[in-house]
């Protein structure tokens, strides 16, 4: 080992033993704080970029060319706009494939060699660098996805960084189970045992495409990147066209740690594309490409899952969550709870609740018997309220990203009776930001017309509030929902045993997570690195989970080599 990797295993080691500690224990833990100031302001913190950094190293990467000194670039790409008006103006290397993939495959031999342990503490290097310019990682992520700046920041920052060493420390756990020797003695009787010496190798396998999404491109991004950087592969990141800044940071910070290991930059590199050019698909069937992680639609994920047959391929599809409302002991946080889940964000998250499943006879509650109506229109009193104060909206709602989810905010008014009306508001620091409060529509379950609405996924700040017969027809629709659709996040609300048993075995049943009476400051549409699962690989909406021994083992495999003792 050399000296600077000894020096990086001294760094590191104790944060990696602490990881691997906490996935074990799934208790709450994390290294990288989560609030700004925890980074200092003016470089008061050694190694850090304060607030006032961040946003100048933001400003001074617009408008210029993204260098990144890596093989086969042949032209320049790039067309950020950010949701919130400005343009960009960034452009980015555009790689020949064809020169590109060999150079990755080339930089393998030396990283496969390197083993386990100085693969890990390459990788929490390069994330302790990330972490200090999360200032300006917040910045790139809230002017691609559209965030409010203190969700770009925590979310696009510690959370992701969270996300990517849990990775890590799955990726060594699953490569240690072996030992790296062994030595084999089997005895003979009265002749001389035989006796081999069995050497293990973790041997990576191949080239790893990453798929960027356009709303968490570093907290979606981060755990297939270092999953497969972990575990021997080199990985080639295909970003959002409309998110490509956080990624290529990303990329740029790798390559300049790697360098300075002693191994080729070339592990990671940008495959950033030109308008319309659509290369993730050529790419995904490149015979180079062994491994691919994709978070987007499902169309695109189906046909990956479907024609992508030489590579494994972990996909984060769409989904509908679905929350059962049966009866609660805290009306107010139940309200208070749903109304900040679908405001985050604008609903933009693969985890928001969509379909609130009620009762037509109404809830029991703390606060006494309340209708179907009246649940509904407490539920969007409880929106407006929270939502009131402009200046807490704004930090809550973020920008909508694209005009499809516009054009789905639109559109929802027109399924059925609206119950909360979205709005637009204006930014006072981005009047070209598209902003709108979330919309809430209801719906009548026994009506055929209204499963049309309800039984897809209507990605953005819309939700349905389902009237259905009973809490037994809302956990039998949850089922199918599940089964047929997906789901990332399942919630319920109940005061019942027997209620509460019937949607845990139907979660367990379909494979669902559950989150059950969520009233105070843990929101159904938050997970806890180290702690929760995200999604679960088991319905519709992903066919892996964030993360777990499975999301890592496939990506490499354990190699023989024996010989006599």
């Amino acid at each position: 080992m050399t000296s600077g990797l000894s020096q990086l295993t001294e760094k590191h080691r104790p944060t990696l033993d602490a990881a691997l500690a906490a996935v074990r224990s799934r208790a709450y833990w994390s290294p990288y704080p989560e609030h700004p100031k925890a980074y200092g302001e003016q470089g008061s913190v050694p190694g850090s970029l304060g607030a006032a950094e961040g946003q100048a190293a933001f400003e001074a990467l617009r408008g210029k060319r993204f260098e990144l000194d890596q093989p086969g670039t042949d032209g320049w790409a790039g067309a950020e706009v950010s949701p919130y008006g400005p343009e960009l103006g960034i452009t980015y290397p555009h790689a020949d494939a064809d020169v590109l993939l060999p150079a990755l495959r080339a930089a393998m031999p030396a990283w496969r060699e390197a083993g386990p342990e100085a693969r890990a503490v390459v990788c929490l290097e390069i994330l302790a660098r990330i972490n200090a310019r999360t200032h300006e990682f917040a910045q790139a992520v809230m002017h691609t996805s559209g965030q409010a700046f203190m969700m770009a920041f925590q979310a696009g920052g510690p959370h992701a960084q969270d996300r990517g060493l849990e990775a890590v420390a799955y990726a060594y756990a699953e490569q240690t189970r072996t030992p790296g020797a062994a030595d084999w003695s089997k005895p003979q009787g009265k002749r001389e045992p035989l006796e081999l010496r069995k050497e293990f190798t973790a041997v990576p396998r191949g080239v790893s495409l990453l798929i960027g999404c356009n709303t968490f491109p570093t907290w979606n991004g981060y755990p297939g990147l270092f999953a497969s950087l972990a575990t021997g592969n080199a990985v080639l990141v295909k970003p959002h066209p409309r998110a490509v800044l956080p990624l290529a940071l990303t990329v740029r910070v790798a390559r300049e740690v790697l360098r300075e290991a002693g191994f080729s930059p070339d592990l990671v590199a940008l495959a950033a594309e030109r308008d319309g050019e659509g290369i993730a698909k050529t790419l995904a069937v490149r015979p180079e490409v062994r491994i691919v992680d994709y978070t987007g639609g499902t169309a695109f994920g189906e046909w990956l899952e479907a024609n992508a047959r030489q590579a494994q391929v972990f996909t984060e599809k769409a989904g509908v969550n679905t929350v059962v409302v049966d009866s609660t002991d805290d009306y107010k946080g139940l309200l208070s709870n749903l109304a900040f889940s679908l405001s985050l964000y604008s609903g933009q998250m693969c985890t928001t609740p969509q379909n609130l499943l009620i009762p037509r006879g109404g809830i029991d509650t703390d606060a006494g018997h309340k209708s179907y109506d009246e649940v509904v229109a407490d539920l969007a009193r409880a929106v407006d309220g929270l939502l009131g104060d402009e200046a807490r909206a704004h930090a809550l709602l973020g920008a909508i990203v694209n005009d499809q989810v516009k054009e789905r905010i639109e559109a929802a008014g027109r399924t059925g009776e609206v119950a909360l009306a979205s709005r637009s508001l204006t930014h006072p620091d981005f009047p070209g930001a598209t902003v709108r409060t979330p919309v809430i529509v209801k719906l009548d379950g026994a009506k055929p017309d209204a499963e049309a609405a309800y039984f897809s996924e209507c990605f953005g700040p819309v939700s349905f509030a389902v009237a259905v017969d009973s809490t037994a027809d809302a956990v039998e629709l949850l089922r199918r929902t599940v089964r047929e659709k997906g789901a990332m996040t399942v919630g319920a609300y109940t005061t019942s045993a027997e209620a509460e048993r019937l949607v845990e075995q139907a979660c367990l049943e379909e494979c669902a997570q559950l989150s059950l009476n969520l009233t105070g400051g843990v929101y159904v549409n938050q997970t806890a690195a180290f702690s929760d699962f995200h999604g679960s690989g088991g319905n519709p909406a992903a066919n892996a989970a964030l993360c777990d021994g499975a999301f890592v083992a496939s990506r490499f495999r354990t190699v023989e080599v024996r010989r006599p003792a």
